[in-house]
């Protein structure tokens, strides 16, 4: 394979992504890096949980004037979990007399595929940017349905609530911390070596149980050590940086939040630092 063609030759590249992992590892492979695959997380749905069916029965009393769709297969789960307690057709019915925002082409997808319209998507996949157009056009006395995708928002709830918005959340799935945390334990002890050239990051969740493991372990301090600086931390978002940000953990993030432009940040700044050994 020639070097053009394999950017990431002589690197390793720790993975936290519980969802898509294999994707991200074959476009690491693919431009030569060697790959550990050790996910953070993972995701647990919420069927039969009273939150959620709480929050449903609010929609259905009260329907929402804006409704935020931020994953696709949270999306899902919800409307299936719905149709389970027999309020699947009433909740398309107030979905359908809302202004549904949804995170990106993915959860778009499943928008349509409910035989709803999506009212605006933003290319770049960020939710960031749905709030930024949320604000823009005013939520003042707006009855908001955010979708969680597996942590609480409070960042995202709080803007939107200082705005004017009641804001009701939706708990679809949460995150959990990993059956078997023994490929975590050996990222965080190979990222505190100096092993891995590069962590990425898709979600902040990964990120948050990243530094909680380590800290269980006492390998907090040396994991900070590393991360930003002899080990490169990729965010695939500024959302997804946020835990890594409190703990002074200096990252890099693509233009656009999507895994292929992750990827190529990792093809553009590695090759200027010495491979790991």
């Amino acid at each position: 394979m020639a070097e053009r063609d394999a950017p990431l030759a002589g690197f390793t590249v720790g993975v936290t992504a519980a969802r898509r992992a294999d994707e991200q590892a074959a476009l690491l492979r693919r431009r030569g890096a060697r790959v550990v695959l050790a996910p953070a997380m993972r995701t647990v749905p919420l069927a039969d949980d009273t939150r959620l069916r709480a929050a449903t029965r609010a929609l259905l009393d009260t329907p929402p004037d804006t409704v935020v769709a931020t994953t696709a297969v949270g999306f899902r789960g919800w409307l299936e979990a719905a149709e389970g307690w027999g309020d699947g057709g009433a909740l398309l019915q107030r979905l359908r007399g809302a202004r549904l925002y949804a995170r990106g082409p993915k959860v778009t997808g499943a928008v349509r595929a409910a035989g709803l319209r999506e009212e605006w998507a933003p290319a770049s996949e960020s939710l960031a940017e749905v709030v930024d157009r949320l604000l823009a056009e005013g939520v003042d006395g707006r009855r908001v349905a955010l979708q969680l995708h597996g942590e609480s928002m409070a960042g995202v709830r709080e803007a939107l609530a200082d705005a004017g918005a009641d804001v009701v959340a939706v708990p679809v799935y949460r995150w959990l911390p990993p059956l078997d945390p023994a490929p975590l334990d050996d990222l965080i002890e190979r990222a505190v070596a100096r092993e891995l050239a590069a962590v990425t990051f898709t979600s902040a969740p990964a990120a948050a149980s990243l530094l909680a493991r380590a800290a269980e372990r006492g390998a907090l301090d040396g994991l900070l050590g590393a991360l930003g600086r002899d080990v490169l931390a990729a965010c695939v978002g500024s959302v997804t940086a946020a835990p890594l940000h409190e703990h002074g953990v200096e990252t890099r993030e693509p233009e656009r939040a999507r895994l292929g432009p992750l990827v190529q940040l990792l093809c553009d700044e590695l090759p200027a630092r010495p491979p790991a050994v």
